[in-house]
């Protein structure tokens, strides 16, 4: 193997050690205050299993939803740093799962082949297969709120529901906000209230004002100043900012940690996390925990305290980090 050949092979092997580690999450302990209830509904329509992680907390009332989708080669599991901080607000937050794009992507391929896997994987196929999960999961959780003896009757407000996600994710995430594809359809799940995308693109084939510029929804976005795509060199930090750019004015936020790379966002543990800044996790629970407030809640004071420098000081925020709203 020459020196390049091998310089070439190391440099793949690293990118797929960073997805796999992507892919190995810090799994949620269940407390006292927060349980998580792992459930398998089957999409007899499209002979396809949708695995959800739902957390909850004991409390009296039906508490709104937010619906969370992985990124690729993730699972339901990931991101379980928001799902218990989420749910111990009060929220019934539900974690899905999207075959095609899961963790059995790379986890069914030989090591060579998990790049290619993991490549072929993020398709248009599966991307549509993505926002109808989401609606189906929906269908779902409206027949469960109604079951007497479910573990979910009587426990949800399917009125106010939220939709979040990373990476993949979030393109799940604006792609039910409404995102118009390269043929103008929209695809828009009108079921939802408001959106919260991290690592945020917005799609390749038309601008991102023709492709978001719509959405009237609330909407807050999250990236780093090294968010960049490692599948993906197209995919840059700045090309993730213009999702925020293109959104029109009114319940818009954005947040941009200086030296925030992708994974900041996730909760997984090995290479390039171990020098997360200890500082963002609990900014971005903080940031998205008060935009549920606001948007699912409809309370004035969390709505007044997104539109202000507060979050800067609340959230230890770095003087070179970006907090904006329009």
């Amino acid at each position: 193997m020459g020196r390049k050949t091998k310089t070439l092979f190391l440099a793949s092997l690293s990118v797929v050690a960073v997805l796999l580690s992507l892919a190995k999450p810090v799994f949620a302990l269940e407390t006292e205050a927060v349980k998580h209830l792992d459930l398998e509904p089957q999409d007899t329509n499209r002979d396809r299993t949708v695995p959800v992680r739902v957390y909850l907390s004991e409390q009296a009332s039906a508490g709104p939803i937010v619906l969370f989708s992985h990124g690729l080669g993730g699972s339901r599991t990931n991101n379980a740093y928001l799902g218990e901080y989420w749910a111990a607000a009060g929220y019934v937050c539900v974690f899905m799962q999207h075959a095609g794009s899961d963790q059995e992507v790379w986890q069914t391929a030989r090591l060579r082949d998990r790049m290619t896997a993991l490549k072929q994987a993020a398709s248009a196929k599966n991307a549509a297969d993505r926002v109808k999960d989401v609606s189906f999961v929906i269908d779902q959780l409206e027949k469960w709120n109604q079951e007497v003896g479910h573990p979910l009757c009587g426990k949800l407000d399917l009125e106010h529901i939220g939709m979040s996600g990373h990476s993949f994710g979030a393109v799940t995430t604006l792609a039910v906000a409404g995102r118009k594809s390269l043929l103008g359809r929209s695809f828009a799940e009108e079921r939802i209230d408001a959106f919260f995308a991290m690592s945020p693109q917005p799609g390749e084939g038309l601008s991102a004002e023709r492709a978001l510029g719509h959405i009237r929804a609330p909407m807050l976005c999250m990236t780093g100043t090294e968010d960049d795509n490692p599948l993906n060199n197209r995919v840059t930090p700045q090309f993730r900012r213009e999702v925020y750019e293109a959104l029109p004015e009114g319940d818009k936020y954005e947040l941009v940690f200086d030296g925030g790379h992708h994974f900041a966002f996730g909760d997984s543990e090995g290479f390039r996390t171990r020098g997360r800044d200890p500082n963002h996790h609990p900014a971005i629970q903080k940031i998205s925990l008060e935009f549920w407030d606001a948007y699912l809640r409809a309370n004035s004071s969390s709505r007044q305290w997104l539109q202000s420098k507060q979050p800067t000081i609340d959230c230890k925020l770095k003087t070179t980090d970006i907090w904006q709203w329009k």
